[in-house]
């Protein structure tokens, strides 16, 4: 069957697929962008023996902010927590996850990817495949080659798996007078968020350990960007596990 390949684009992104050893069959670049980067790029090509092609094709209108590069790579390894769980403790960590409800905006996930790599977050759990694509690839700058995803249909399923590995389910959400401050995230923790539109499904706060809010300022805004609370949550997690 022919893989379903993926274009990613701009020099971040293709620098991580590099480091990750993501297969890569072409690259193009555009002559005009020519700098340090695009050079080492050029001369990786050579020595793996990768098609390199000079131009974009004209009719090429997607992604215009490029930066003179992008190439075809394998598609993105979904994986299983059953698999990943065991792993994370045999290593002598504790688990950060996330659980995504109904997020649809492939920038808004970029951007939690993008943050889970940088705060080393284990894995994140999704249910919706259209997630991982050419955009969220670029908003990530690449850490959607760092950070597992696990496409899973039941998620109700996960959560109790989880529960039963001993990690602790904390729903980020406004339905909640509970500050996200008052909760110990030293020990194995993994983070549900939803969408800005439908929040998260009472299907899954009715089963959490803990539900979290992050304070607002009186007579401020209602919520925050999803991205924004998922940086504002697991910044907190990392100030408790190395700092406190």
């Amino acid at each position: 069957m022919e893989k379903n390949l993926l274009t990613i684009y701009g020099i971040n992104p293709l620098f991580e697929a590099i480091k990750y050893k993501k297969k890569i069959y072409k690259i193009f670049i555009i002559k005009k962008f020519l700098n340090f980067k695009l050079k080492k790029i050029i001369k990786f090509s050579y020595l793996k023996k990768i098609p390199l092609f000079e131009r974009f094709k004209k009719k090429n209108k997607k992604n215009q902010n490029n930066q003179g590069v992008f190439a075809i790579i394998d598609p993105i390894e979904f994986y299983k927590i059953e698999e990943i769980i065991p792993n994370i403790y045999n290593n002598g960590k504790i688990p950060l996850l996330l659980i995504l409800d109904s997020i649809t905006d492939v920038r808004n996930f970029g951007s939690i990817v993008r943050t889970s790599a940088c705060t080393g977050v284990d894995a994140i759990i999704i249910s919706n495949n259209n997630l991982v694509n050419s955009d969220s690839i670029k908003t990530s700058s690449g850490g959607l080659f760092k950070v597992p995803i696990c496409k899973e249909k039941n998620i109700i399923k996960i959560i109790k798996i989880l529960k039963n590995y001993g990690i602790q389910i904390i729903a980020v959400t406004e339905k909640t007078d509970y500050i996200c401050y008052n909760i110990n995230y030293r020990n194995p923790t993994a983070f549900i968020l939803g969408s800005e539109e439908k929040g998260i499904s009472i299907n899954y706060l009715s089963i959490c350990n803990n539900r979290v809010k992050l304070p607002l300022i009186k007579n401020s805004l209602t919520s925050l960007n999803v991205s924004v609370a998922c940086g504002a949550i697991l910044y907190e997690a990392i100030r408790q596990r190395l700092y406190i």
